[in-house]
């Protein structure tokens, strides 16, 4: 703890905070690495990490079901693709004319869809987890171009936006009396008319900031201060160049070992 001028307390400055720099290698790596390996234990274990580190970080209420919404229509399309139209299916378990279910089209689905949940929820764990103002500024600190910075900053932020616009938006449509029965009919037309304000509010709000980011020169070139300033360290330098050539080395290998396979 210090003391300011004023006599008030400021609190330490948390210096052992991970920069974000040091999730994104994180989760990208992890991605790479799961993807080239493609061994079934290694999505398992990534998975598992993931779900672990998520309830830790008190984030698994969102990456859970966010998650969820990507991997199921996925898995069930992997799953129908797979195990029904396999071609090296050899053990065949069920056949309806040319749909085969066999067991190896099946076993190839189940690898490919723990594959693809290892890549998301190390995706979405760091989507979830990062301070996105910390990432911006230690792009921005490292030469990224503030259009680049910013577009990846408006990626991570999109989904929460578009959420919270559009409960909003129904908040205030029901508010008018618009009223949501649990019937599909009812819902499809309340679906259509909250579109319509969500995506021309969105519209709207895209043109207002790119009117203000122009305004404080955000396309100007040159070199740029953040009063945000984002710890960092050796030791972490140091693991992100490792996860870096860790995944670089990962895909290599996969590269020769196709190519040696013919």
């Amino acid at each position: 703890m210090s003391v300011s001028p004023a006599g008030r307390t400021l609190p330490a400055p948390r210096h052992r905070r991970v920069n974000p720099l040091t999730l994104l290698a994180a989760a990208g790596s992890a991605a790479a690495i799961t993807t080239a390996a493609a061994d079934w234990v290694l999505s398992v274990a990534v998975v598992a990490a993931c779900l672990g580190l998520s309830a830790a970080a008190g984030t698994a209420r969102r990456v859970v079901p966010a998650a969820a919404a990507v991997l199921v229509p996925l898995g069930l399309s992997l799953l129908v693709l797979h195990g029904l139209f396999f071609p090296e299916g050899r053990t065949v378990l069920a056949e309806w004319g040319p749909a085969r279910i066999t067991a190896e089209g099946l076993q190839f689905a189940v690898q490919r869809i723990l594959q693809l949940a290892a890549v998301v929820l190390a995706l979405l764990l760091f989507s979830f987890s990062v301070s996105v103002p910390d990432l911006v500024a230690a792009l921005s600190a490292r030469g990224v171009q503030g259009r680049f910075a910013f577009v990846l900053a408006s990626t991570l932020t999109l989904l929460p936006a578009i959420a919270g616009r559009a409960r909003s938006i129904r908040q205030a449509q029901e508010s008018r009396g618009l009223v949501i029965s649990r019937g599909l009919t009812s819902r499809v037309a309340a679906f259509r008319l909250q579109a319509v304000p969500l995506v021309l509010s969105l519209i709207e709000d895209a043109g207002t900031r790119a009117a203000a980011l122009e305004a404080r020169g955000l396309g100007n070139a040159g070199p740029r201060t953040s009063y945000r300033e984002v710890p960092d360290s050796v030791l972490q330098r140091a693991v992100r160049v490792l996860l870096v050539l860790a995944a670089l080395a990962a895909v290599v290998a996969r590269v020769v070992q196709a190519g040696a396979n013919g």
